[in-house]
């Protein structure tokens, strides 16, 4: 983003920044919660973080192009790995975690509390 020598510094970055769901921006247009990037002294690119909400959907988007189809279309025991990698990435910390993963689960609350509450016990 400033010129020459930075294009491979970005595409190592970008897939990080994807996956997370962030944004990559010049590091002149980063606000104050941005996390700007320097490369041998200088500025070269800026993270633009996702907010913890919107990486849930990313993570679950992420999820549902990996399983090949909607989550909802998994069968129990796959559901049941999809809510014990969910737990281990924090997804249940983010408030409203648990109704925005059973409704992408295609199962209710209740239902994703005893695949976290049977993983614990296992």
């Amino acid at each position: 983003m400033t010129g020459t020598g930075d294009e491979p510094f970005i595409a190592a970055v970008k897939p990080l920044v994807d996956a997370m769901g962030g944004e990559l921006l010049p590091p002149d247009e980063a606000g104050p919660d941005d996390v700007v990037l320097a490369w041998e002294g200088a500025d070269v690119v800026a993270v633009r973080l996702p907010q913890l909400a919107d990486s849930l959907d990313h993570i679950l988007a992420a999820m549902e192009r990996k399983k090949g189809r909607p989550l909802a279309d998994l069968d129990r025991k796959a559901k049941q790995e999809v809510v014990r990698i969910l737990e281990a990435r924090g997804a249940f910390s983010v408030r409203h975690g648990v109704e925005t993963v059973a409704g992408a689960l295609g199962v209710s609350r209740f239902t994703v509390y005893n695949y976290l509450n049977r993983e614990k016990e296992g």
